[in-house]
């Protein structure tokens, strides 16, 4: 298995703008709910926050970012389910920590592109503060509403639809925010970020907002497959997501099932050819290796590529020796009500069990 993906790229030598700020990449053991540079705890908001905040004043000086602010504030109460009409997070795997991450790897590509092209090119402060409020909200369609979803009872059941569900959020929540004039854009980007649309038919009149649903596509894979607990987490948490939301065996018709992962050690072993045939599309072609713009601020080095380098090849490696006991990290929740993990048991449970073993049909496509 070549990844030859995540060769340098080929980039011009970034200005003076680009050579400031720059930090070293931490080398000590990372914490389980850190960042890939081991220095922002990506399960607190606050502390995601202050981090984006901090490089887009270096890089939008004099800009106002009271709006991020308050979209972190309400970011934290949709998730903890405090916010009016929502039950909270209950997915495991698309939770607040991975909506925090993406959050950050996604200020970082901004930053570090508008440090290296010039200035005509630039996103400039306003598409940068709508960019983070859609990364911030761009898994908001897992979270289920307590009346017009009253016939579900996880948000996983949503895994299929989610992302057209976060369009509708966004278009219901920017003008709130007073960014009424990016309705149109966000609810067209964050399907960078997911299956639903063909990225190609994604039209929109600004080549720069293009750029912006290239940089949240990035951000959505790179900090998700960065995670140190990754593997874990797709074995323990993704798996169940994709029962609930019909992806791990697919009812394809009255009686039949079409089993896509057979477990989450099933999905585990196909992730190498889901990485090889899928992420390296979308991150080399589709989003047009739009990860190289985090290079400028690691002086050339990018830990989210080496992140999930070590995490492929540390697969590849559990995959030979057959020992899934390798696996052995237990990465804590961060859910919005207590008893979900339990109830996300039971419910997987029911549901396998109600598929007949003679009518399941192996498949060995991969799917999203």
């Amino acid at each position: 298995m070549s990844l030859s993906v995540y060769s340098p790229p080929e980039s011009g030598t970034p200005g003076p703008a680009a050579k400031k700020n720059k930090k070293k990449i931490v080398t000590q053991d990372r914490r389980n709910d850190y960042d890939v540079t081991n220095t922002v705890q990506v399960s607190k908001p606050a502390a995601v926050r202050d981090e984006v905040i901090r490089l887009y004043k270096e890089t939008f000086p004099g800009v106002s970012f009271d709006k991020l602010w308050l979209a972190f504030y309400d970011f934290e109460r949709l998730f903890n389910g405090t916010y009016p009409g929502y039950y909270g997070c209950d997915t495991t795997y698309h939770d607040l920590q991975h909506s925090l991450d993406m959050t950050l790897a996604m200020a970082r590509l901004v930053v570090g592109r508008e440090r290296t092209v010039e200035q005509s090119d630039r996103l400039g402060p306003d598409r940068a503060i709508m960019s983070i409020v859609t990364s911030l909200f761009h898994d908001a369609g897992y979270i289920r509403h307590k009346e017009r979803d009253q016939d579900f009872e996880n948000g996983a059941e949503f895994t299929l639809q989610h992302v057209s569900r976060s369009a509708d959020f966004l278009r219901r929540y920017l003008p709130e925010l007073g960014l009424s004039k990016h309705v149109a854009v966000a609810s067209m980007i964050v399907h960078f970020t997911g299956y639903e649309v063909d990225l190609d038919e994604i039209e929109l009149d600004d080549p720069r907002d293009v750029i912006c649903g290239h940089l949240l596509g990035t951000a959505d894979l790179i900090a998700q497959m960065a995670d140190r607990c990754y593997l874990e987490k797709c074995r323990d948490r993704l798996y169940s997501e994709f029962v609930l939301g019909g992806v791990a065996v697919e009812n394809a018709s009255p009686g039949e099932y079409m089993v896509r992962y057979e477990s989450g050690v099933d999905l585990l072993m196909k992730t190498p050819q889901f990485y090889q045939q899928v992420t390296r599309e979308r991150l080399q072609k589709k989003f047009n290796r739009a990860y190289r713009y985090i290079e400028v601020l690691y002086d050339g080095q990018n830990p989210y590529v080496e992140a999930i380098r070590n995490n492929i090849v540390y697969l590849v490696r559990v995959m030979k020796t057959g020992d899934w006991r390798m696996l052995r990290r237990s990465p804590p929740y961060f859910v919005g009500a207590n008893d979900t993990i339990k109830k996300i048991e039971n419910l997987v449970k029911a549901q396998l069990a109600g598929i007949p073993a003679e009518h399941a049909v192996a498949d060995n496509l991969v799917s999203a």
